[in-house]
Parts: structure tokens; sequence; C-alpha cells
């Protein structure tokens, strides 16, 4: 599949939010041209461990017709036929339609942060997020003029970051990217085994915070376990305080 191809498929992605009529969930479902064949080549090809959580079919299709992507995306393909993805023992966890391991799904966990209601266009649409209490995002408009690029807001400087790749991409680097080298000086002793009993709704808050100078040494602060929501909460507020 071509980058421009690609990238087609995250712009349509975006763009589908702006329909004045949603389409429903027969025009969503496109059984010939279906994207998770493809996505599920990436995912048995993967260097890092990538599982898939069980979808569950009604909640598939309630959260296939509120994000009104069709499954021939891979976004679409993984809202549908999964719950959820996590990757590297958890550590990251792609959003699909929510499953017992990650209890959220795309659209409801978008709603009120980059859309009010479904069926309007989001300036970004959260993706993903990692055990770190880091967040990715697909721009939409609200995060610079590169519709359609994931950036990645980062717990230990505040910033969105601009990763410079398409959703797909994004899965490619998720897959098989060196995470250990991306969330270096980032990952505790023993992260492993604790992120792997993590649950999916779930993050770690590290104090003193990861962006300050006492925060730098992530052995040496202290963490808990709180719900991604309160983080993600806090990440604006915190962003707000400092002037961001």
């Amino acid at each position: 599949m071509t980058k421009t191809y690609l990238f087609l498929f995250t712009f349509l992605t975006l763009t589908a939010f702006s329909q004045n009529k949603m389409k429903t969930i027969n025009e969503l479902i496109i059984e010939k041209d279906s994207g998770w064949k493809l996505v599920k080549e990436w995912i048995g090809a993967a260097k890092n461990k990538v599982e898939i959580l069980p979808a569950d079919p009604q909640k598939a299709k309630d959260a296939l017709y509120k994000t009104q992507v069709t499954t021939s995306s891979p976004m679409g393909a993984i809202v549908y036929n999964t719950g959820g993805l996590l990757v590297d023992n958890g550590w990251i966890r792609i959003l699909g339609s929510g499953s017992a391991k990650l209890n959220r799904t795309l659209p409801d966990w978008n709603k009120g942060k980059s859309f009010k209601e479904f069926g309007e266009t989001p300036s970004f649409l959260l993706i993903a997020d990692d055990a770190l209490g880091g967040f990715y995002l697909l721009n939409g408009g609200g995060l610079g003029q590169d519709v359609g690029k994931v950036y990645y807001f980062s717990p230990d400087n505040l910033e969105y970051e601009a990763l410079d790749i398409s959703y797909s991409e994004f899965l490619e680097f998720c897959f098989n990217n060196d995470l250990d080298k991306f969330y270096a000086e980032s990952r505790w002793k023993d992260w492993k085994k604790e992120v792997s009993v993590l649950e999916g709704d779930k993050v770690y808050n590290f104090y003193p915070f990861l962006w300050t100078a006492e925060g730098t040494d992530i052995n040496k602060v202290s963490r808990k376990v709180i719900p991604v929501e309160e983080q993600y909460s806090l990440n604006i507020d915190l962003r707000k305080q400092l002037g961001h």
C-alpha cells in the first residue's frame, strides 16, 4: 500500500465526521474490501508483541457507526474487528470498540474532547495512549496544517510532538519500531511486570512530574495508578497553567 493511498485513508477518516447525514452501519461495513486482512498481516509480521482484544459484535457496530469510517480503512477495521490492540505488554493501547482489558471505545473516548456530538468534524482524534500517561492524536486541523498526521502529547514536556506519520504509519511504528529507544529514560525497572497487569483505562501518574527537573529520573519518582481520564485532564490543565 503506497503512502499516498495510506494518507487518503487517513484524510477520509477525518473528513467523514463532517457528513451532514451520518452513514448507516451497512454503508460502513465493506466486506469485499476489508482493511482487517491488511492489518492482520501487519500484526502477524510485527516485531513487537501485539495482543488483539476481542470485539463484541453489537458494540463494534455501535463504535463504527459513531466513528463514521468504513472497514476498508485500517482505523475502521480495528474499530469493527477488535476491542483494541495492546502493544508491547500493554505499554501502548490502540483504541477500538472496547473490551474488558481496554474498557474505552475510540468514539466515546473522544466525545467531549475533540467534538461535542457524533457526526461533527473533530479537531483531532485521540487514537491511542501509553502506560506512561502519553497520548497519541490524529490531527484534524486543530494541531497544525498537517491534517492526517499523528502527534504525541508527551507527559515529560506537555508538548504536542509532531511525529510526521499517518495513522497507518503509526500502526507500523507501534508494531515494528524500537520502542525502548523511543521511550528511552521513560521506562523504569520492572515496568513489564507492572504494565502487563495494568487496566486499559488506567495509567501511571508520576510525582514529581516528569516535566520537572526533579522528575527526570524515572526510577526515583513515585508512581501511582490513576484513571486515564484523570491523567488526560491533568495534562491539559497543567499545560494551560504553564502557558503553553
